[in-house]
């Protein structure tokens, strides 16, 4: 399966763009619309998982979805919550750092190692 580069490159560059809404409008408190602004952001960084599925990028771009997820979740638990369950936001970070570990060993340790 050959990966269009420039299309991820082009999905990258509209996620970044929404991430940018989203975190702007939690910084705002403009609570809908930084809520609303969670859905296009988590769909596309799936999309951008999907496209990379077959490639090492794949584990990175999971760490980011993951990442986005505990980041969505602490904005929500500020906005609506006293703030007493963000802490339930380590988890998907958790997955997000587990998910970078197995890129940096997948790419640097293991590709570099003798036996393979």
């Amino acid at each position: 399966m050959a990966i269009d580069i420039q299309k991820i490159k082009s999905y990258e560059s509209v996620h970044i763009v929404f991430w940018l809404i989203k975190d702007s409008c939690w910084m705002l408190q403009l609570k809908w619309l930084g809520i609303l602004m969670v859905i296009p952001t988590l769909s596309i960084a799936l999309r951008i998982v999907y496209i990379t599925r077959k490639t090492e990028d794949v584990h990175l771009n999971l760490a980011i979805f993951f990442w986005i997820c505990a980041n969505s979740f602490w904005m929500y638990v500020e906005f609506f919550t006293t703030g007493e369950l963000k802490l339930w936001a380590s988890i998907p970070f958790g997955f997000g750092f587990i998910f970078v570990g197995i890129y940096y060993y997948k790419t640097l340790i293991f590709k570099h190692s003798p036996i393979k």
